[in-house]
C-alpha cells in the first residue's frame, strides 16, 4: 500500500492537464486503462476519425510556447494527429513519469475515519488518497450490441471504441455496419471504398452536413498564433464550443430568399456547427428549427440518386441539432455506389447475430465481418463501471439509480473529495473537450489549493445543491429542442437510463456551493 495526496483517473487530454498542474505542488499517480495517452484519441482508431472542430481550438491553451511551435497538418485533425499532439504534451512536460498504464481502476472506497479514498487496481496497486480526479471520459465506456448470438457469428466483430492497432482489411468482404451516429458517418465512406459490399444497417438517420475539411493554410495557422490569448478568452466566453457567428435574425424574420442565401452560406460556410446558428431561435424554437432540417432533408435529396434511399436517409422524427450533428466527408454520396445497400431496421429491427451474419425481422445478412459503432454508457458508464463507495458505503450505482445527480456537474453528494472532469451535468456534450477541461481542472485544483491552505480535510456538496442544479440544467435544457430528441445528451437512449433532462447537454454556470467539513 502507498499514500499519495492525489489520484488522477484516466491520461486523456483533462487527465494529462491536471498531472501537468498538480504534479510540482502535490504527490500524485495517474492511473490509465490504455498502454497509452489520449483517451478517446488512444482507443478511437477506427477509419476516418477526426475532430470536428478545427484543430487550432481544439488545443491546449496553458502553455503559450506549446501553442507557437505545434502545427496541425488540417483543418480538422484526424485520430494519428491528435494521439501524436497527446504523446508529445506528455513528453515534452515529462508526464508520463506519474502515469501506470494498463492499469485500469477497479475500485475506490472513502473511509471516513480517515478522510482518505482507498483506490485500487487491476494491476493490485492498492493507493490511499486525499483527493480523486475522476478525468475518466464522458465517452468512454462502449456500448455492446443488445442482440442475442454475438458468439455464433464465425467472423470478426469490431467495435469502433476498441479498433485494432494495426487497423483491419475489408477487402473482397461483406461488412455489415451498425450505427448510423458521428462514428459510422466517418469511418463508412472509407470501408466502403474497400469492401466488396457494404451493407448499412440504419435504426435513425442522422444529420450530417460537410466538414470542410482540407489542409492547412500557413496565413490561417500564422492568424491564431498571433492572436492566441484573446481567442482562448472568447473560447471561454463562448462555453468553449467554437468561435461560431451568432446571429440576432430569427427564421421567422427572414424572407424565404434571405433563409435560402443563408443556409447555403452556413452549409458551405467550412464551420462544422454553423447551421445549428444560421438564425438566433434555430435550437430553440421548433418551427424555426423545421426550415434547416429542410433544407438539410433537400440537400440529402438532391445528393443521393435513388429517391427511396434518400427518403430513408433524410431525418423527420427529431430536430436538427437535437442529436449531436454529425459531420462527415461524403457519406450521403456514398448510397450512389453499387456496393451499398442500406437497410432499414427501424421498421424491420435487428434480433440477433447468427453464424453467417445478422438476422432482422425482414431476413438474413449474410456478412464476413461486422461493425458495430453502438456508441457509449456516456457521461456516467466509466464511473459506474468502477466499484465506488462513499459516506456509509453508499454505492454510486444507487445513488445513481434514478438518474445522475451531481452539483455542477463535478461533485456528487456523499462522495467527499472526489472531483469529476466532465461529469454528467456539465456542459461537456456541448463544449470543446480540451478548452472545457482546462477550465474544469484549474476550477478544481483551486479547490484543492484552498482547502490545503485553510486547513480543511474534507469537502462534499449537499443533495440540496444537487437538486438545485438539476432543477437550473432541466429549465436551460427545456428551452432548447435537445428534450425533442431521443439521444445521449439526455441518457434517453441507453438502456437503464432515466429519461429525463439531467443532461450534459444545457449550459454550465453557477457558482461552488460545497459544503466544508474540518
Amino acid at each position: 500500500m502507498e499514500t499519495v495526496d492525489i489520484v488522477v483517473i484516466g491520461a486523456g487530454f483533462s487527465g494529462l492537464y491536471a498531472i501537468h498542474k498538480l504534479h510540482e505542488k502535490y504527490s500524485l499517480v495517474c492511473f490509465e486503462s490504455g498502454d497509452g495517452v489520449g483517451g478517446t484519441w488512444y482507443w478511437n482508431r477506427y477509419p476516418g476519425a477526426r475532430v470536428d472542430i478545427k484543430s487550432v481550438e481544439y488545443s491546449y491553451g496553458f502553455d503559450n510556447d506549446l501553442q507557437q511551435d505545434w502545427s496541425w497538418p488540417e483543418y480538422f485533425s484526424a485520430q494519428p494527429d491528435l494521439e501524436r499532439y497527446a504523446n508529445h504534451v506528455a513528453d515534452r512536460f515529462k508526464l508520463r513519469d506519474f502515469i501506470r498504464f494498463s492499469n485500469p481502476v477497479s475500485s475506490l472506497h472513502f473511509d471516513e475515519a480517515t478522510n482518505l479514498w482507498h483506490v485500487r487496481t487491476g494491476k493490485g496497486d492498492h493507493v490511499m488518497c486525499r483527493y480523486v480526479i475522476a478525468a475518466s471520459g464522458a465517452l468512454s465506456a462502449p456500448n455492446t450490441p443488445p442482440w442475442p448470438g454475438m458468439d455464433s457469428f464465425k467472423g470478426p466483430i469490431y467495435h469502433t471504441a476498441t479498433w485494432p492497432r494495426e487497423g483491419v482489411d475489408f477487402s473482397g468482404q461483406r461488412v455489415g455496419f451498425i450505427g448510423t451516429g458521428s462514428t459510422g458517418i466517418q469511418a463508412m465512406p472509407l470501408i466502403a471504398a474497400q469492401a466488396d459490399h457494404l451493407y448499412v444497417f440504419q435504426r435513425t438517420a442522422a444529420y450530417c452536413m460537410p466538414s470542410g475539411n482540407r489542409p492547412m493554410d500557413a496565413d490561417f495557422e500564422n492568424d491564431w498564433k498571433a492572436h492566441y490569448p484573446e481567442r482562448r478568452k472568447e473560447l471561454l466566453d463562448s462555453y468553449g464550443v467554437s468561435l461560431i457567428e451568432y446571429p440576432l435574425l430569427s427564421a421567422h424574420e427572414a424572407t424565404p430568399e434571405q433563409r435560402a442565401e443563408i443556409l447555403e452560406t452556413a452549409w458551405n460556410s467550412q464551420n462544422a456547427f454553423q447551421l445549428l446558428f444560421a438564425f438566433s431561435d434555430v435550437m430553440t424554437d421548433p418551427s424555426a428549427n423545421d426550415y434547416v432540417a429542410e433544407f438539410v432533408r433537400s440537400k440529402i435529396r438532391g445528393i443521393v440518386k435513388d429517391p427511396a434511399t434518400a427518403e430513408l436517409l433524410c431525418p423527420k422524427s427529431y430536430p436538427i441539432g437535437g442529436k449531436r450533428l454529425c459531420i462527415g466527408n461524403g457519406y450521403f454520396e456514398m448510397f450512389n455506389r453499387d456496393n451499398v445497400t442500406l437497410v432499414d431496421v427501424k421498421s424491420a429491427p435487428i434480433q440477433a447475430f447468427t453464424e453467417t451474419g445478422l438476422r432482422t425481422a425482414a431476413g438474413d445478412f449474410e456478412l464476413d465481418a461486422i461493425v458495430t459503432a453502438t456508441g457509449f454508457d456516456a457521461a456516467t458508464g466509466a464511473l459506474t463501471r468502477i466499484d465506488i463507495q462513499g459516506v456509509n458505503k453508499l454505492k454510486i450505482t444507487e445513488k445513481w439509480s434514478e438518474g445522475a445527480t451531481t452539483y455542477l456537474g463535478s461533485m456528487v453528494a456523499g462522495f467527499p473529495n472526489m472531483f469529476m472532469i466532465h461529469g454528467p451535468m456539465t456542459p461537456a456534450a456541448q463544449a470543446q473537450m480540451i478548452t472545457a477541461g482546462e477550465w474544469q481542472v484549474d476550477w478544481t485544483v483551486g479547490i484543492i489549493d484552498a482547502m490545503e491552505r485553510d486547513g480543511c480535510t474534507r469537502i462534499d456538496t449537499t443533495e440540496a445543491a444537487e437538486q438545485s442544479w438539476a432543477a437550473e440544467v432541466a429549465m436551460c435544457a427545456s428551452q432548447t429542442v435537445h428534450n425533442l430528441a431521443d439521444s445521449w445528451y439526455n441518457g434517453r437512449i441507453s438502456k437503464g437510463k432515466r429519461a429525463d433532462l439531467r443532461s450534459m447537454s444545457a449550459a454550465s454556470r453557477g457558482s461552488a456551493n460545497c459544503a466544508k467539513m474540518r
